[in-house]
C-alpha cells in the first residue's frame, strides 16, 4: 500500500471523461488502486492501513485517497470501516442529467444549397493578354454577346472584344480596340446597347466604342464619341441604371463628371454637372435601383450618398474601425454593403443602413489576406458574392431585411487566383440549367478567362419561376432629358422565360378595344372590313421593307443570316448537353406558340359569334 500512496500523491488522473462514471472530477490526489482485477468489475472492500486513505467505489472502479477526510465530490466525509478495519463501499451522490440550453436555428432557404461550376477547358478564353495594371478594377465586362478584357500592349491602352461563343484559343494577331495613348484603367457595357462600350485611360479621357455584329477584322482605333473633362487620369466609370446615354466618369482630380452623349457631337468637353464633393481619390461608385441616389468609397475612409443632379451630400460615414475601398447598394433593401479592412488589417464587409451611416449594422471579418474584395449583389436573389482578388475563392451570402441581415452560405474554392472579374448579366444565363449567376475570372498566370457558374441543384429541366423572378431588361426606362429635368423611374423588368416580352415595372393593363357602334354596320359591309384591309396593306409594306433592307446589306453580312437569325450570335451547338438545351427550348418555343394559336382561335370563333348577332340584329330591323 506504500506504492499505492505514492502513485496517489504523483498521478493526476481527472474521471470526467468516461461516460460510463458520469460528470465528476476528483481531486488531483485520486488513483485508481484495484490491482489484480478488472476496472469494469464491482469493487470490493479493500483493507487499507490508517493514514492512507478511504476506499470509495461506484459499482464500476475503486479508488484510493491520501485524503482520508475528503469524498470524491471534494465534500468533508469520512470512511465509514466496518469490524475489522475493512471500509465500507460508498457511492457518490448521482448528479441530475444536464439540459443543452443551445437550440441551433435553421434557417429556410432555396439557395441554401447553391454551387459554383467551373467551365470546361474548351468553353474558357485561352491565351489572353491579360493587363498587368495594379489598379484596383475589374478589368473585365461582359454582356450575352461579347466578353471584353483589358489587355498588355506596348504604346498606349488596348482591350479585346471577344463573341461570347468563341471559346478556346485566341489568335495572337486578333484585333484590338487601341485608341487610348494611356493604360485602359475600366470598361463598361451600355447596359440599353449590347453594342456599345466605354472606357477610361490614363490619359484621362473617356471614349464611347462601337463594336460592329460581325467578326473584328481590323483595330478600331477611332471612337464615336470623346469625352474631355477631367485633368488627371480617369479610374471609374458607371452607366446610369435607367436613363439612356447618360454616364457618369471619376478621376484622380476627386471630381465626378456626369455625361450627356445624346448629342452630335463627337466629342463632348463639356459634362452636364460636375460634384465636387470629395477631397482625395474615389475608390468605387454605385446607384441605387432607380437611379436618383449615388453611393461613393473615397481614399479619406468616408462613405457618402449623394443626390447627384443637384451635388447634394445626403448622408456621410467615417468609421475609424473600417477602412471602406468599395461600396454597393443592395437593391430595395435601403441598405449599403462595403468592403474594406479592419483595425487589424484583416478583410472585412459591412453593412449599413442607408439613411443612417454613423454606425455599420454588421461587421464581419474574413480573413488576413491582402487582396481587395470585389461585391456583386443579385437583387433577384438578395444573394450577395464576395470575390477576393488575389485568391480564387468567392464567398456568397443571404441578405434578409432583418437580423442578422447576412447569412453566410457557403464558398466556391479554386486554386487559381483572380486578377479581375467579370460578371454576366441575368439575361444572358442558362434559365435551363437553373444557373443564376455567372462569373467571368481573369486567370493571369495561365492567360485564361474561366466562367464559373452558379446553379441552384434542381432535377427538373423545365423553367423554375420562384428562382427567376422579373429581372431588369436591355430597355431603358428614361431618356437622358427626363432623367436631367427630375423625372426617377424604376427599371423596365423582364421575364427569363424563354419567348417572353419585356415588362414594365408597373404592371400596365391592357384597354379593351372598342367595340364596333351599330351605326357603323348601316354603312355598309365594305367600310366595316376597312381595318381589316389596312392591316394587310401594313403588312405587305413591312414584308417590302425587310426585303430591301436584306437587299441593302452587303454580301459578308448576308453569310451570316440563316432564316431572319445571326448565325454568328447563335452558332450550332457543339456537344449533346448543348444540343438538349436546344431542344428544350424549341419545346417549350412550341407550347409556348401553340398557346397563342389556341386564344387567337377562341378569339376568332367569339368575333364570328358577334358578328352573327349583328347580322340577326339588322335583319330584324
Amino acid at each position: 500500500m506504500k506504492y499505492a500512496s505514492r502513485l496517489a500523491r504523483s498521478l493526476p488522473i481527472s474521471l470526467s471523461g468516461f461516460p460510463r462514471l458520469g460528470c465528476f472530477t476528483f481531486p488531483a490526489s485520486w488513483v485508481l488502486c484495484y490491482p489484480g482485477s478488472s476496472p469494469l468489475q464491482p469493487a470490493a472492500a479493500w483493507p487499507c492501513p490508517s493514514g492512507v486513505g478511504t476506499a470509495w467505489g461506484w459499482g464500476e472502479i475503486s479508488f484510493l485517497s491520501s485524503h482520508p477526510q475528503r469524498g470524491a465530490r471534494g465534500s468533508r466525509q469520512r470512511g465509514k470501516t466496518r469490524p475489522g478495519g475493512v471500509p465500507s463501499i460508498s457511492r457518490p451522490a448521482v448528479s441530475p442529467p444536464l439540459q443543452m440550453s443551445w437550440h441551433p436555428q435553421y434557417r429556410s432557404s432555396k439557395f441554401r444549397h447553391v454551387y459554383g461550376k467551373a467551365a470546361s477547358k474548351d468553353k474558357c478564353y485561352d491565351c489572353v493578354p491579360i493587363t498587368h495594371s495594379v489598379h484596383d478594377n475589374h478589368f473585365c465586362a461582359v454582356n450575352p454577346h461579347f466578353v471584353a478584357v483589358v489587355t498588355e500592349c506596348a504604346g498606349g491602352g488596348a482591350f479585346l472584344v471577344i463573341p461570347i461563343h468563341q471559346t478556346g484559343k485566341l489568335d495572337p494577331h486578333y484585333p484590338r480596340i487601341c485608341g487610348h495613348k494611356g493604360n485602359v484603367l475600366d470598361i463598361k457595357w451600355n447596359p440599353f446597347n449590347d453594342f456599345v462600350i466605354a472606357s477610361c485611360s490614363e490619359d484621362a479621357t473617356v471614349k464611347i466604342w462601337d463594336i460592329p455584329k460581325h467578326l473584328l477584322t481590323r483595330n478600331i482605333t477611332n471612337p464615336k464619341k470623346e469625352l474631355l473633362g477631367h485633368a488627371r487620369r480617369v479610374g471609374l466609370i458607371e452607366w446610369h441604371p435607367t436613363a439612356e446615354n447618360i454616364l457618369f466618369s471619376s478621376g484622380y482630380d476627386y471630381k465626378i463628371m456626369i455625361w450627356n452623349i445624346d448629342t452630335r457631337e463627337a466629342v463632348i468637353s463639356n459634362p452636364v454637372k460636375i460634384l465636387d464633393a470629395h477631397k482625395d481619390v474615389i475608390l468605387s461608385m454605385s446607384f441605387n435601383t432607380d437611379g436618383s441616389l449615388l453611393a461613393t468609397a473615397c481614399r479619406d475612409r468616408k462613405i457618402r450618398v449623394i443626390e447627384p443632379r443637384s451635388g447634394t451630400v445626403l448622408q456621410e460615414a467615417s468609421n475609424k474601425s473600417h477602412r471602406v475601398n468599395k461600396v454597393l447598394f443592395l437593391g430595395n433593401m435601403k441598405k449599403l454593403l462595403s468592403t474594406g479592412t479592419s483595425r487589424w488589417n484583416n478583410r472585412q464587409i459591412a453593412l449599413w443602413d442607408q439613411n443612417d451611416l454613423s454606425v455599420p449594422l454588421v461587421e464581419e471579418d474574413l480573413d488576413g489576406s491582402s487582396g481587395l474584395l470585389f461585391p456583386f449583389y443579385d437583387s433577384d436573389t438578395n444573394m450577395l458574392y464576395v470575390v477576393g482578388k488575389g485568391d480564387g475563392n468567392i464567398r456568397y451570402y443571404e441578405i434578409s431585411p432583418e437580423k442578422p441581415y447576412l447569412n453566410y452560405l457557403t464558398e466556391y474554392h479554386s486554386h487559381l487566383p483572380q486578377k479581375g472579374i467579370g460578371m454576366m448579366p441575368k439575361r444572358g444565363l442558362e434559365v435551363s440549367a437553373c444557373e443564376i449567376f455567372r462569373f467571368y475570372k481573369l486567370i493571369p498566370t495561365k492567360s485564361l478567362i474561366e466562367p464559373v457558374s452558379m446553379i441552384v441543384p434542381r432535377r427538373s429541366e423545365t423553367y423554375q419561376e420562384d428562382i427567376y423572378p422579373l429581372t431588369t431588361g436591355a430597355q431603358p426606362a428614361l431618356t437622358a432629358q427626363e432623367w436631367l429635368n427630375g423625372i426617377n423611374k424604376g427599371p423596365l423588368l423582364v421575364s427569363l422565360r424563354p419567348g417572353s416580352g419585356n415588362v414594365d415595372s408597373l404592371p400596365q393593363y391592357l384597354e379593351p378595344e372598342p367595340r364596333l357602334k351599330t351605326t357603323d354596320h348601316y354603312q355598309g359591309r365594305g367600310e366595316a372590313m376597312a381595318p381589316a384591309e389596312t392591316q394587310k396593306k401594313s403588312e405587305i409594306q413591312d414584308s417590302g421593307k425587310q426585303l430591301e433592307v436584306r437587299e441593302r446589306l452587303p454580301k459578308k453580312d448576308q453569310t451570316h443570316l440563316s432564316n431572319g437569325f445571326d448565325v454568328f450570335e447563335c452558332p450550332p451547338p457543339k456537344t449533346e448537353n448543348e444540343l438538349l438545351h436546344m431542344f428544350y427550348r424549341q419545346q417549350e418555343e412550341i407550347r409556348r406558340l401553340r398557346e397563342v394559336v389556341n386564344q387567337r382561335d377562341v378569339q376568332i370563333k367569339q368575333m364570328e359569334l358577334e358578328l352573327r348577332n349583328l347580322h340577326m340584329v339588322i335583319g330584324m330591323y
